[in-house]
């Protein structure tokens, strides 16, 4: 059903362009952004900085486990000699700090997730700057993304610029990955490809 729904969205796309005007001619190329990304300048030193980062997150989850578990065993230990009523408050003690424990760790995940974002956000800005260029340069109606899922069975390999688009990146670098700017990055997706043939 995918397939023959981007199929008819192909045909769709070239039936317009040829109808429109015979001068009109509609470029097509794609990227595979995994790969890009995997050499993206920048993008190395923001994963350090953010392992550096998690060094305290980590420790902070560590030790509210550390005291959970504790609490927990002080629990189990005493619970045959405590009274019925001794028992029942201290079970609720315990179960009052797991939810404390389990609240705390995910707001800690989502400091870390907001932190990676920060932190790769002038990388993606800059693999989003230098797709808009190339394809402005290249003159191209699209640029697809094949590592994003796309159904794409057959295809030209000439039409793959990745290798172009990672050689522009290279020779634009963000200018420090490391400081953060606000907001969620959406990370494009990828294949490896061989250059297209120079006209």
């Amino acid at each position: 059903m995918r397939l023959s729904v981007f199929v008819g969205a192909c045909a769709l796309l070239v039936g317009t362009s040829v109808g429109v005007s015979a001068q009109t001619v509609q470029k097509f190329a794609f990227i595979n952004s995994q790969a890009l990304m995997q050499a993206a300048p920048g993008r190395a030193e923001a994963e350090l900085q953010f392992q550096k980062d998690m060094e305290g997150f980590r420790a902070q989850v560590a030790k509210l486990g550390d005291s959970l578990s504790s609490l927990e065993k002080a629990y189990q230990a005493e619970a045959i000699t405590l009274s019925p009523a001794a028992k029942d408050a201290r079970f609720k003690t315990v179960q009052e700090k797991k939810t404390e424990y389990e609240d705390r760790v995910q707001k800690l995940n989502e400091q870390a997730q907001q932190r990676e974002a920060e932190l790769m956000q002038p990388v993606m800005d800059n693999v989003r700057k230098v797709l808009d260029d190339v394809r402005s340069e290249g003159g191209y109606s699209f640029i697809f993304d094949v590592a994003a899922g796309s159904v794409i069975v057959s295809v030209d390999k000439n039409l793959d610029i990745t290798d172009r688009v990672q050689a522009k990146l290279r020779l634009s670098a963000p200018k420090a990955a490391s400081k953060a700017t606000t907001g969620p990055a959406v990370a494009p997706a990828g294949v490896t490809t061989k250059k297209p043939p120079s006209k």
